[in-house]
């Protein structure tokens, strides 16, 4: 999944790549150094140096070069002095570590577009894949588990997985050019290191073997933390009204105790990972000095290898000790990983979410809507096998209002939500004009209607960009022409910005019936032939029910209407009256009719007659 995010980067890890390891081979030759100078200072060696031909025969090049390099630092000091010399090779150090760090500075520059933009990517694949999915997907899951997941789940994706990828483009890169340097300035010191490197690998595996499911553990209580803070505020009006604030607030403790307990377990053994390692790092260090130390003191190899002198010996340490950083760095983030890991898993149940909701491959682009829609044998049942609609048989021609009543759970808002494909029939089918919806490309089907809700949507913006939220470049004109239809210019120019007014949070700053009204002006922006009313006044005092309605009205002339009704008052005048119940149509006709059938319709009238 990571190589896929990494994927778009790869020039930037190319350039990592080459500036770590320049990084490593001038660090290596700045630490080189330090032998000629080791040797000046202390006058250990007495060996006189002749230049040795490159390629003479019989001589590695190991021992050529060697040989070659004190020959040049023995002239240059014979030549000059031992003060002019040991300043070239302090100034050769400063200009290698110079070139060191600059490469090492390129090096993490380079990663900070690589970290940013997968994280970057991560969350626009989780906010389109939201977008993409189907609404049943979002009532079985929490919109606080969701939040938690792009928020805090890509947040410990970046802390945990991006923030190591340098560590593990870097580190691997130096640990393999300085163990070859140990290797080849001493292969019997290293026996004693590739005898202790497993013990080291072995104890971090079993430091970090629970770590991720762990992190799984704790990043599943994370979102149990933001599902309550989601549902606080959305339900604060009653939690006061019924003075429950010291009931949440006890919840909310224990939910965040849990989260406490877990993560700290999760971090303590994640700061393990650097003591240990210090210490194994420290533990091999003394035992290479003792051994190479030994050798030294006594002018003996114990196993029986070339002689290491005593620059030399300082160099290899001063390698060794260059290693083990990186070994230590690297061991956080294979921690780190398995904690990022968890919360990818997460992130990828929504990601790999299936949409039952499936486009034609091709699709059939209606241009406009000319006979009707027709339900043939409609069924519709949820995941869990509860049935909602049985055997649905409607036609509503073109410019017809339809109404649907019946009580609550009859199935009425299922059925509408049918026609735009928020979900998809179990059985039977839909037509509109004769093609069966599937056949039809999403969105040009979604064109066709328009929908004013219950509980209108208002976005966090302007009045101006929530009635031209659906249509592409609209004019101030077209947005005020909509406006005046739905009863809303007068009110809007009494607020001081006008059109330009932030509604605030789902309109929080608008009354019901003004928010249903911007809703309304939406609506009649779009145009569309086909429009779906889900009691778009069942909420609203009186006063605004008349207002609301006469916008209504003026909507739904010559359009074709299906209105979901609670108040029956409202859809007396309807072409034709759906009665449900339980997943059926039981009655249909005309307000009239249905009163004299004497059955549930009645029976819905007489009890709000009282």
């Amino acid at each position: 999944m990571m190589r896929q995010y990494a994927s778009p980067y790869k020039g930037y890890l190319g350039g990592a790549v080459i500036l770590n390891m320049l990084s490593a081979v001038f660090n290596v030759f700045s630490f080189a150094v330090i032998i000629p100078m080791l040797n000046i200072l202390f006058n250990i060696d007495k060996t006189h140096y002749d230049f040795i031909a490159w390629g003479t025969e019989g001589m590695k090049t190991k021992d050529i070069l060697i040989n070659n390099a004190y020959w040049t630092v023995q002239n240059y000091t014979e030549a000059h002095g031992a003060i002019a010399a040991l300043l070239v090779l302090s100034a050769a150090m400063a200009v290698m570590t110079v070139l060191k760090t600059s490469c090492y500075f390129g090096s993490s520059a380079v990663m900070i577009p690589i970290r940013t933009g997968i994280v970057k990517d991560i969350r626009g694949r989780i906010y389109n894949k939201i977008l993409a999915l189907p609404i049943g997907f979002f009532s079985q899951e929490r919109k606080g588990d969701i939040i938690a997941r792009m928020s805090g789940d890509v947040q410990e994706v970046e802390t945990s997985i991006t923030a190591s990828i340098e560590m593990i483009i870097k580190d691997p890169i130096l640990i393999l050019i300085y163990f070859g340097i140990l290797i080849y300035t001493s292969p019997e010191m290293m026996v004693i290191m590739i005898l202790f490197v497993p013990a080291f690998i072995w104890v971090m595996g079993v430091i970090g073997k629970q770590l991720k499911r762990k992190s799984v553990e704790a990043q599943n209580l994370w979102s149990d933390t933001m599902s309550q803070v989601e549902e606080t505020l959305g339900g604060l009006r009653i939690v006061k009204a019924f003075n429950a604030e010291k009931k949440m607030s006890a919840r909310f403790e224990k939910v965040t105790e849990s989260y406490r307990s877990k993560i700290s377990r999760v971090s303590t053994r994640q700061v393990l990972a650097h003591p240990v390692s210090e210490l194994l790092g420290t533990i091999m260090i003394l035992i290479v000095l003792c051994i190479g130390g030994s050798m030294i003191i006594t002018g003996k190899s114990i196993f029986g290898g070339s002689f290491i002198d005593a620059p030399t010996f300082i160099f290899f340490l001063i390698i060794l000790y260059s290693v083990i950083e990186p070994i230590k760095e690297l061991s956080k983030a294979v921690y780190s990983i398995p904690k990022g890991l968890a919360s990818m898993e997460r992130i990828n149940k929504i990601l790999d979410a299936g949409n039952p909701i499936v486009e034609k491959a091709d699709p059939i682009r209606p241009d406009g809507f000319r006979e009707g829609i027709s339900f043939k044998h409609v069924g519709f049942s949820y995941e869990d096998g509860r049935e909602i609609l049985k055997d649905i048989n409607l036609e509503i021609p073109k410019g017809r209002r339809i109404a649907i009543v019946g009580e609550s759970g009859a199935g009425k808002s299922t059925l509408v939500d049918l026609i735009p494909r928020f979900y998809d029939v179990s059985s039977g089918s839909i037509e509109i004009d004769g093609v069966p919806i599937k056949d039809i490309g999403i969105a040009e089907l979604r064109a066709l209607m328009g929908n004013v809700n219950q509980d209108p949507i208002l976005f966090n913006d302007t009045i101006f960009n929530n009635i031209a939220f659906g249509v592409d470049n609209a004019s101030e004109e077209e947005v005020i022409a909509a406006a005046k239809i739905a009863n809303a210019h007068e009110f809007i120019m009494e607020k001081e910005e006008g059109y330009q007014t932030n509604v605030g949070d789902r309109g929080v700053k608008l009354s019901g019936g003004q928010r249903q009204r911007i809703s309304i002006a939406r609506a009649i922006l779009k145009n569309p032939p086909i429009l779906i009313l889900d009691e778009a006044t069942a909420s609203l005092d009186t006063e605004s029910e008349r207002i609301v309605q006469e916008a209504l009205d003026r909507l739904m002339s010559s359009r074709t209407t299906i209105a979901i009704a609670h108040r029956l008052s409202t859809i007396k005048n309807s072409d034709e009256i759906i009665v449900m119940h339980e997943g059926r149509i039981v009655e249909r006709g005309r307000h009239e009719d249905l009163l004299d059938l004497g059955g549930y319709y009645k029976k819905l009238n007489d009890m709000q007659a009282l």
